[in-house]
């Protein structure tokens, strides 16, 4: 059993003002692994005060003493690579392989930055005038339990490297997670106030950093609801924000594709993360004259995609986060068929063998149109709606027919025709052919996908306000 007591506040573990406990669950089987005592508004306040205290030097400093920093922060958090995937494994169930690469590009993103920072130019001058990039201030950075250890580096590394100080919201659903990783970045020696970490739950602590008038900016990555309430609430304080949110990917496959390539692309994109991910392409457009052909391919693939215990190499799908995630899948899948889409793959209940936990069965619907609640929500587990269409033109539409703009893909042999379709697509980020990564590309989405960007010099400018001195 697990027991997590203290909060992180410039720069020692202490004891927490809350008093309240909350369970930490093992989503393969619901047992308790763990307890957390939860950080309140005073937790939350004097965390706020350590960075605020902090920022008047640390605001000030160099960008080479901010690239050394990143440099240990990157070495303290990749000498506990390995702890962190099992935290992942454990208390969130996130299939290993995908937990393992998530986690090491959190901590690869603390190198990402450093060169980012480098390449970034913080004065400019023409003339008789002199524009600087300045640090916003205390920064409040609000982390999603899909990928904590992900999100907590990559906002971290951005906002050091901006000369901002933090205070981190993680999600007290990672916790485990959480604990592992502040160890780690303790051993960076971080002058003390930068780092600061207070667990707690979003309507106390995340409220409270996003009222208080000493937080300068907000970057938060969760649900839309919450971030529409952060820029309603931090619009009181004039608060800058970054907010990633939800998303409903298209992966449009053109006419010209190889089945037997694009059909497991497609599925790995939809099945990320076991669904849970705000980049899964959950809805897969298909010409109607090779939708015949595109089934049988999505059927002959699934086996490659099994349901199992995440902390085996071979499982492709884990369990949802909660029993509360469970539940929500299931009842879009059981909405998908009122609606009348056709189960293809899966369907209501737990996989075969898998009762216990918070599994699910891949599923994948067919004949789902756009207007279907499956193809409009963000389900957040494994399901794929696939969809037809007649044109390119309507696949074009169709992909652009959502609230959300975050992620999408395109999948075709002609690279040009690829591009040309993916340059008329309103998302953030789009991929061909495959769920490639660059750490200098900005990350971020179009309408209720968010405000802002994140990675890269983009990351780190989110964090920066320019300052003109004119003579």
């Amino acid at each position: 059993m697990n027991t997590i007591t203290r909060h992180y506040i410039d720069g020692a573990f202490v004891e927490p003002h809350g008093r309240e406990v909350m369970d930490i669950i093992k989503p393969t089987n619901g047992q308790v692994i763990g307890r957390v005592t939860l950080a309140d508004e005073e937790d939350t306040r004097r965390a706020i005060a350590a960075a605020k205290s902090a920022f008047t030097t640390f605001g000030q400093s160099t960008k080479e003493e901010r690239t050394q920093i990143l440099r240990r922060l990157h070495e303290a958090a990749l000498a506990r690579v390995d702890d962190l995937t099992a935290a992942m494994v454990e208390e969130y169930g996130g299939v290993v392989r995908f937990a393992g690469l998530m986690v090491q590009s959190g901590v690869n993103a603390f190198l990402a930055t450093e060169k980012a920072l480098q390449e970034l130019p913080l004065t400019r001058n023409w003339g008789q005038t002199m524009v600087t990039l300045e640090p916003v201030g205390v920064a409040g950075l609000i982390t999603a339990w899909n990928a904590n250890a992900l999100f907590i580096c990559l906002k971290l590394a951005s906002a050091v490297a901006a000369g901002c100080t933090v205070v981190i919201k993680p999600s007290e659903m990672s916790s485990l997670q959480t604990q592992v990783l502040i160890e780690a970045l303790h051993d960076a020696n971080l002058p003390k106030g930068v780092l600061n970490v207070v667990t707690g739950r979003g309507n106390v602590v995340g409220a409270e950093l996003v009222r208080n008038p000493d937080v300068a900016k907000i970057s938060f990555t969760g649900s839309v609801g919450v971030g529409k309430s952060i820029m309603r609430d931090g619009a009181d304080t004039m608060k800058r924000v970054t907010l990633e949110l939800g998303g409903k990917s298209p992966t449009i496959l053109l006419d010209d594709a190889v089945l037997d390539q694009a059909i497991p692309s497609a599925l790995v994109m939809a099945f990320l993360n076991s669904g849970q991910a705000c980049a899964a392409g959950t809805r897969l457009l298909v010409p109607q004259s090779r939708l015949d052909q595109v089934k049988r391919a999505i059927v002959d693939a699934m086996p490659s995609f099994p349901v199992g215990d995440p902390a085996d190499p071979n499982t492709a799908v884990g369990p949802m986060v909660s029993q509360k995630q469970y539940e929500q899948v299931q009842s879009y899948i059981r909405k998908g068929i009122e609606e009348g889409a056709e189960v293809l793959v899966g369907g209501e209940g737990h996989p075969p063998g898998f009762e216990a936990g918070y599994f699910v069965k891949p599923t994948v619907f067919v004949n789902v149109k756009n207007d279907m609640t499956i193809a409009q929500e963000e389900i957040f587990g494994p399901v794929l709606s696939v969809i037809s269409y007649d044109s390119e033109d309507e696949a074009i539409r169709i992909a652009n027919d959502s609230k959300y703009g975050l992620h999408a893909a395109v999948l075709g042999t002609d690279i040009q025709r690829a591009h040309r379709v993916a340059g008329q697509i309103n998302a953030g980020r789009i991929v061909i052919n495959n769920m490639t990564d660059d750490p200098k590309a900005p990350w971020g989405g179009f309408k209720y996908s968010g405000v802002g960007r994140e990675y890269g010099q983009y990351g780190i400018e989110a964090f920066l306000e320019p300052r003109a001195i004119l003579a």
